[in-house]
């Protein structure tokens, strides 16, 4: 092919050279650009058409307030098939911990005993440069064991040198999020594919060589065409690396609630793949939400915290799950423990850490075969539910759970719960929502907030509550309205207590009205935002 017949490259726009990452050259390297630029020019197309096809889904839904499970597809739910053995990195799940690709993270989650980090680019991760590229860079130097950290305050971190250190599994971002400073031509290329290609390219092969990988996270899937996608994605990747083909692992968040009503189907499209399925309980909620938004009071969710994973609905998704993944031979694995141990209230701790407890005691004895948590120090409260379950055992996948029967309606009974909206569950979605929001901006994508550890889908909770019950007309149990006027009251008179308690100068260091008026926006515009990432990313830097 001639010089002009070749397809354009992929391109950096939009970085500042003198503020690009001190690396960027071993990432963007010309053969992993044209690597991306051709994952973009197969694959971007079909990713615009299932964009297109969630929104005439949700359509639907707002005119039926109804879901089912897909008649199109019951022979795939009936028939006798299984997915691909797990390989042996990934047999034992019993403890996961997620995090950022951050440095820090980086060695401290592959040295805190759990059997997979989760290296996180989506939710955990704001997408800037410095995170999307660093985050890359990072894991190469992990997997080269070259990798460490130290501390402004002089504290080093760095990798045990003779301990088997956790199973990565990369988590890309959703189809959905583009990535504006790499195009091929005049289009962005999906952030999924940015993430996924450059990990892919860089680390596949040294990853086969040591038997742990390449093994990846799928995020916020609504279909299990949209898994079709992501193994057609996995089996050109291998084929144009020289990789084998059933090289990839994928688990699949099952964090949508019309995945839900797809469990089998997704497994079955990524079978040679396929490794498992996850129960991402935030993400799932903030979908209930958005997809039902408007679809009357039964679907009004109660405060976040009164939704616990014993609501029937809930209990109905998990189990499900871990019936489907078991039948099929994939692990089931729990979700977030999201707790952030504090050494200085013991008393305290003590009782958070019972909680962690008896929700990893659940979801062992419910069958899961692993679970996952935020902090190094929740590493062990998990181990101990899983080992006295387990034992030896690698997994539990031999428990069928064939008790389990779900039905459709089950999946979306929210009105079966008993809790209501409170004052206090507004005032703490505003809180939470301009305190998580106001980080994202500065490049923070897992933040502790109030003891919890939250992430993209702790905002996106808090203002799809605060717009559905704007819009339900919901009545607190105060006896007060829930109005536009009554949620920018109680963001100003938050804004106001952050301004008094950090100082003018440190208030004015940080991105605090920037956030408060993307919350507002996302929360009482009349059009609602599929996702608030979608606006905030044009406003970082």
């Amino acid at each position: 092919m001639s010089a002009a017949a070749q397809p354009p490259p992929a391109v950096v726009t939009g970085v500042d050279p003198a503020r690009a990452p001190e690396r960027q050259g071993e990432i963007l390297t010309e053969a992993a650009l044209a690597f991306v630029a051709e994952l973009h020019r197969r694959f971007t197309p079909r990713r615009d058409e299932l964009l297109a096809r969630r929104a005439e889904r949700r359509a639907e839904l707002a005119r039926t307030a109804t879901l089912d499970f897909l008649p199109e597809t019951a022979h795939v739910r009936e028939g006798d098939w299984r997915v691909a053995p797990a390989p042996e990195a990934l047999q034992d799940r019993r403890v996961e911990i997620t995090g950022p690709t951050d440095r820090k993270m980086t060695v401290n989650a592959l040295n805190s005993g759990a059997r997979v980090w989760l290296a996180d680019f989506e939710d955990a991760s704001a997408p800037t440069w410095e995170n999307v590229i660093g985050g890359q860079i990072n894991l190469i130097d992990a997997f080269e064991r070259r990798i460490d950290f130290t501390s402004p305050a002089g504290k080093t971190y760095a990798l045990k040198p003779d301990e088997e250190l956790a199973t990565v599994v990369v988590r890309p971002r959703g189809w959905h999020l583009d990535e504006r400073r790499l195009r091929v031509g005049d289009r962005a290329v999906p952030g999924a594919l940015v993430d996924f290609g450059l990990y892919f390219f860089h680390n596949a092969r040294r990853l086969l060589e040591t038997g742990r990988g390449p093994y990846f996270y799928l995020p916020k899937l609504e279909s299990h065409l949209e898994a079709r996608l992501w193994n057609d994605v996995f089996v050109f990747a291998q084929d144009h690396c020289g990789v084998p083909r059933g090289s990839v692992r994928a688990t699949v968040l099952i964090e949508t609630i019309t995945a839900a009503y797809e469990m089998e189907e997704i497994l079955y499209e990524l079978r040679d793949h396929a490794s498992g399925l996850n129960a991402g309980r935030w993400d799932y909620l903030f979908s209930i939400v958005k997809n039902f938004r408007d679809a009357g009071e039964r679907f009004v969710l109660p405060d976040r915290n009164a939704v616990t994973m014993t609501a029937p609905f809930m209990r109905a998704y998990t189990e499900l799950l871990v019936r489907t993944c078991h039948r099929r031979g994939a692990h089931a694995i729990g979700g977030m423990a999201a707790f952030i141990p504090d050494r200085r209230d013991p008393e305290a701790n003590e009782r958070a850490l019972a909680r962690v407890r008896a929700d990893k005691d659940r979801e062992a004895n419910d069958g899961f075969d692993g679970s996952w948590v935020a902090h190094p120090d929740l590493v062990p409260v998990a181990r101990e539910s899983f080992d006295a379950v387990l034992g030896a055992r690698p997994h539990q996948k031999d428990r069928l759970r064939e008790d389990v029967r779900v039905t459709a309606a089950d999946l979306i009974a929210v009105d079966s719960l008993e809790a209501g909206p409170t004052r206090e569950g507004l005032v703490g979605a505003v809180r939470v929502g301009i305190r998580y929001i106001e980080a994202w901006l500065r490049g923070l994508g897992a933040v502790a907030i109030f003891g919890l550890m939250e992430d993209a889908a702790t905002a996106e909770i808090s203002r799809s509550q605060i717009w559905q019950w704007v819009h339900a007309g919901v009545v607190l149990d105060t006896g007060e309205k829930v109005t536009p006027g009554l949620v920018r009251s109680l963001a100003a008179e938050d804004l106001a207590g952050i301004r008094a308690e950090l100082g003018d100068e440190a208030y004015a260091a940080g991105r605090w009205q920037q956030a408060h008026d993307l919350l507002l926006r996302v929360a009482l515009d009349e059009d609602y935002v599929e996702f608030l990432t979608l606006p905030a990313y044009e406003l970082l830097d």
